[in-house]
């Protein structure tokens, strides 16, 4: 028999087979030192220096991602709020970016505040629509194309290749919030994409233990050692424990967000009929904008993320999440648990979300679980 290659989820699960040289420890050690001595003629031939430089606690996680993704490189950062903000950062004051129109929040409301009174021109687009993301770009002058998908709360799809081939014509790099298709589902470099971003907190780590971000890029280039600096200089870096954490997320990414998914699929199809849902957003519904461009691109599922709108507005929404027993009434994704949260009420008048909004993360608990507990919080809110 002809041995293979293995799979990324064995590489995963065993976050790429390595061994403490040392001791031949299974699980890595913790590197909790934050400077390292230089050698006698003054240099640093271990490549070490300053932890704010770099950390041999993230060398693990950093490669495994590396792999996941197909990537020359990757950088864990402190939160995806600080990964992310350093694509921007690594820009000039006068670059012009295009962002979609529904995003994570708190990024849109960053880039749309602190990143245009620094300088960068934003223009906010429909990246379901190429049309859009044609229109948007300035050729020469477009620096980035930030591209989420697929995009939280309403998850809308958008078609990377496209993305790609409009982001790259205009001579701009394009980006992708990759965090909820996850490396399981999507790999976005090879639709070639530029750089991909996660925020780690959510399916990466899978826990809800820690905060945590993370870039790849497709190739080591000028501007990933600009990056690279912005990480340094920025000060926006994970901790040592943090990074074992994450690591020890990822070992397990693969079965959870393929049960994730598979929950969010049953839990989706179930709600279309229930007479007190007005509306399911999930990709993985034949009937959704979008459906057929995620099934070209991603693979094995369509994630765990969903979104209900509940018939008779913004306070039945709030009641019915009020009802629930299973599901937890919490902001984040992408963990063991299920999660439910009226997002309209987190991202305030600005928001693309509608008031009758659910935002639904679907963790590995038994699926009928969480359609029951759903379904008799419904019921329960429309009693009154």
């Amino acid at each position: 028999m002809t041995r293979t290659d293995p799979t990324r989820a064995t590489l995963a699960a065993q976050g790429l087979g390595r061994v403490d040289g040392s001791t031949r420890a299974i699980s890595p050690p913790i590197h909790l030192s934050s400077t390292f001595e230089r050698d006698p003629d003054n240099q640093y031939r271990s490549g070490r220096a300053y932890i704010r430089a770099d950390n041999p606690s993230f060398d693990q996680p950093e490669a495994l991602l590396t792999v996941l993704e197909g990537g020359a490189g990757s950088m864990l950062f402190s939160s995806g709020m600080a990964a992310a903000t350093a694509v921007f950062q690594a820009l000039s004051p006068g670059d012009h970016v295009v962002a979609p129109k529904v995003m994570y929040w708190s990024l849109r409301d960053w880039l749309l505040g602190f990143a245009r009174n620094w300088g960068l021109d934003v223009t906010i687009a429909d990246m379901t629509d190429t049309g859009a993301i044609g229109r948007a770009v300035r050729p020469g002058k477009t620096k980035v194309v930030w591209a989420e998908t697929p995009a939280n709360p309403l998850w809308g799809i958008t078609d990377l290749a496209a993305a790609v081939e409009i982001a790259h014509q205009a001579g701009a790099r394009l980006a992708v919030d990759s965090t909820v298709a996850t490396p399981v589902l999507t790999q976005p470099i090879d639709f070639g994409a530029d750089i991909v971003m996660h925020s780690a907190t959510k399916y990466l780590n899978g826990h809800s233990d820690i905060a945590a971000g993370a870039l790849v890029t497709r190739t080591d280039d000028e501007f990933w050692q600009r990056l690279k600096t912005a990480r340094k200089q920025l000060g926006g870096v994970l901790g040592s424990f943090e990074a074992w954490l994450l690591l020890r997320g990822m070992r397990t990414l693969f079965p959870r967000v393929r049960l994730a998914c598979a929950n969010a699929q049953r839990i989706a199809e179930s709600l279309q009929s229930n007479p007190h849902v007005v509306q399911v957003l999930y990709p993985g519904l034949p009937g959704c904008p979008g459906h057929a461009i995620a099934a070209k691109q991603m693979k094995g599922g369509f994630g765990g993320m969903l979104s209900i709108r509940v018939k008779g507005g913004e306070a039945a929404a709030v009641g019915t999440a009020a009802n629930v027993r299973i599901w937890k009434r919490a902001t984040s994704l992408g963990s063991t648990e299920s999660l439910i949260e009226h997002r309209a009420s987190v991202e305030g008048p600005d928001t693309p979300c509608p008031p009758d909004l659910l935002r639904l993360s679907a963790g590995i608990e038994d699926a009928d679980d969480l359609i029951d507990d759903l379904a008799a919080a419904l019921a329960a809110q429309s009693r009154g």
